[in-house]
């Protein structure tokens, strides 16, 4: 039936790549080989991808802590690794969750400057200090949506329009090296002379370039050097679903909540047996990309990835993740960084404190503030009313002051108005039909407000 159903699929496609111009078939000939790849390895998958009882923690100096590294003195010659650097932004979320209609990265963050516009000014600050080169982006492949009965293409042809408006989907990070590879990228950036590439989430606003890992990726023997190394942070509460690293066949291999039983998903949102996550920030070596590409040996697990069609429809995507293939590297290692280094938005709530005045903004770098007597984050949660950014911009005049705050919750029709400051936990409920409207210039500190509050203009 596998064999059928592949050639099926084949068939399928070879009609979609037949509605292509000339011009464009060979690129999009090389997006539907990877597809057919990553779809025939689907097919063959049966049951879950790990044995759990041979699930280990990583040996004690697997997982290096950042205090060690940072510990090492900088060189004078630091300009020489920088030059070996090429610094890539995974710019793929489409900010769905939010209510966003394009790229996450086109959102205001801070001053009206977008989290575009802050990794640009992260990247071009120290530019007087080692070459910049502007290479062209990689452009990410599409993919056929998959109908999840009949595991048939939901694509009829190439267009994007009308009915196939939401019938192809980017394949997940995972597709870097192959677009690096088929690209020629890779090879460019070989013959100039780079060594590594430091990847992460645009939408992480912690994932600046640091410079005591750098120093310890290049100043290691070329026979032994580290090819990949996983920015890990120590787990919260926030943090449980988080992939982590683990020891699996003599190998550091990332784990993720998808490919654990089910008989053991408590056990792996567990903080005392894994407790560091996965950041998505990595260094990884070119040639060793290089290598394994030419050998086909990148090994990355399938992540299914159900979603349902504006129509109704169920489809499956087939994803893989940049992170997943630590284990097809060698003397791969985890360094447990500071929390610092991630500070991700997802939500419309993480989103309202990279904008408050928690955060100091240099360089397009955002630290924690110095005037905040605690060093972790407040815990923020917005109500359904503040899900789409549009929705929340209207809702805040000015962004509260958030120095003091412990912890926010907002539910309801509820608006702020300017200058109010948030102290303590303040929790904000408006009923059904209510409204709550927070006056210009409030003190909340250890506050429930509930109930109907309506500021009119007059």
């Amino acid at each position: 039936v596998s064999s059928d159903r592949r050639t099926e699929v084949c068939f399928s496609l070879n009609v979609v790549v037949l509605t292509y111009t000339p011009r464009v078939f060979q690129v999009s000939k090389k997006d539907f080989d990877g597809f057919k790849k990553l779809f025939h390895r689907f097919l063959q998958v049966k049951g879950p991808s790990v044995d759990w009882p041979k699930i280990h923690r990583p040996p004690e100096d697997s997982i290096q802590p950042y205090d060690k590294i940072a510990a090492l003195p900088l060189p004078d010659s630091l300009a020489d690794s920088l030059n070996k650097l090429v610094v890539v932004k995974l710019n793929g979320g489409l900010g769905t969750s939010m209510g966003c209609k394009g790229p996450k990265s086109l959102i205001s963050v801070r001053n009206e400057n977008t989290f575009l516009d802050l990794t640009v000014q992260q990247i071009e600050v120290p530019v007087q200090s080692y070459t910049c080169h502007k290479v062209p982006p990689a452009l990410c492949p599409r993919y056929p949506r998959i109908n999840k009965e009949s595991l048939l293409p939901v694509a009829t042809d190439i267009g994007m329009m009308g009915e196939n408006a939401d019938v192809w989907y980017p394949p997940g990070h995972g597709d870097i090296y192959a677009s690096f590879y088929n690209s020629g990228l890779l090879d460019q950036l070989i013959t100039e002379g780079k060594e590594y590439i430091f990847v992460s989430n645009i939408d992480n606003l912690g994932a600046t370039v640091d410079l005591n890992i750098l120093h310890h990726l290049v100043s290691q023997p070329n026979g032994k050097r580290c090819e990949f190394i996983m920015e890990v942070t120590d787990k919260t509460r926030a943090d449980v679903k988080g992939g982590t690293l683990i020891q699996y066949d003599n190998k550091l291999r990332l784990l993720e909540i998808a490919q654990v039983p089910k008989a053991h998903v408590d056990e792996f949102k567990s903080v005392t047996k894994f407790k560091i996550f996965n950041t998505n920030n990595l260094w990884i070596s070119l040639g060793a990309i290089k290598r394994l590409q030419e050998q086909n040996a990148m090994d990355m697990e399938i992540i299914v990835n159900p979603k349902t069609l504006d129509g109704g429809q169920n489809v499956i995507q087939l994803e893989t993740a940049v992170g997943a293939a630590i284990k097809s590297f060698d003397n791969a290692l985890g360094i447990n960084v500071p929390r610092s280094r991630f500070l991700p938005v997802k939500t419309v709530s993480d989103l309202l404190l990279v904008m408050s005045n928690l955060y100091s903004l240099e360089a397009g770098s955002l630290t924690m503030s110095q005037k905040r007597e605690f060093p972790t984050t407040p815990h923020v949660k917005l109500g359904s009313s503040f899900t789409k950014v549009q929705e929340y911009q209207t809702r805040f005049e000015s962004i509260p002051d958030m120095l003091e705050l412990d912890h926010l919750t907002v539910s309801g029709d509820v608006t702020f108005g300017k200058q109010v400051s948030l102290k303590g936990t303040v929790i904000i409920i408006a009923n059904h039909g209510d409204r709550i409207d927070i006056p210009a210039g409030t003190i909340l500190e250890n506050k429930i407000v509930s109930g109907n509050l309506r500021i009119l203009d007059h």
